[in-house]
Parts: structure tokens; C-alpha cells; sequence
């Protein structure tokens, strides 16, 4: 059976590198499922869940906003933030959504509204697919 060589990097390292044999992604236009064998397309991507499902099993992260470049036999994704579903810690997430909240209720610079933004997108996409995969 044919696979897919899946990259998913940050600025500060390589989170995921397997072959697996699908990728799900959440894209700007909406969810993409990806199989080998795929016509080159390169993307934006929304924060939100990754799904790659390697022999038979669904492995779930949590991404932030970036890109994504498809071929027929590599997913490379490059974002501002990946974690691994089991790797989340749900009571940092809701800290970190909170303080984000709090923060965004100052008056804020243009620069620092964008980053405590960015913050609360990570903090919220990371809630989300840990609460997801719970249930």
C-alpha cells in the first residue's frame, strides 16, 4: 500500500516526520483529506486538528495557523504551533486561555494585540482537541 511522508515543523523543531497512509488537515477552505498519490497543491492552513492515520490508527494534533505543501508522496506543514493530542496539558491550555482573555481586555498596541491573539488561538485549538479526543 502506497504512503505519505508527513513533516510537520515549527520554528522551533521538527514535531512530526512518519509515513502514515492519510492525512486530515484543517485548510482555509475547509477540511482536506489527503491520500497518496495526491495532485500537488500548496495551501494555507487553519489552526485546528491534524489527523494522520498510520496502519489503522488515527494519531491527532493540535496545529496553529501555516502552510502546507502536498505532493503525491509528502504532506509538509509549517506552522506557528504543533502538539500531539496526548502531549497537551488541558489545565496550561485553559490557563493560558485565560490569561490571553484577560490580557486582550487592556488596551493594546497593534503588535501585542496580534500576539496575545495568536496566543489565544494556540490555547483554544489546544483545548479543542484535547476535550475532543476525551469524549
Amino acid at each position: 500500500m502506497a504512503t505519505l511522508k508527513l513533516e510537520i515543523v515549527t520554528p522551533e523543531a521538527k514535531i512530526y516526520s512518519e509515513d502514515v497512509d492519510m492525512v486530515t488537515l484543517p485548510g482555509v477552505e475547509g477540511e482536506l483529506g489527503v491520500y497518496p498519490m495526491h495532485i500537488p497543491l500548496m495551501t494555507e492552513l487553519s489552526a485546528g486538528e491534524v489527523c494522520a492515520r498510520k496502519d489503522g490508527h488515527d494519531h491527532f494534533l493540535a496545529v496553529g495557523q501555516g502552510f502546507v505543501q502536498i505532493t503525491g508522496e509528502r504532506v509538509a506543514i509549517l506552522t506557528d504551533m504543533a502538539i500531539k493530542a496526548d502531549d497537551i496539558d488541558e489545565t496550561k491550555a485553559e490557563e493560558a486561555r485565560k490569561r490571553a482573555e484577560a490580557r486582550l481586555a487592556d488596551k493594546l498596541g497593534g503588535d501585542e494585540h496580534a500576539t496575545v491573539q495568536a496566543a489565544l488561538l494556540h490555547s483554544l485549538t489546544q483545548l479543542n482537541v484535547k476535550r475532543r479526543r476525551r469524549s
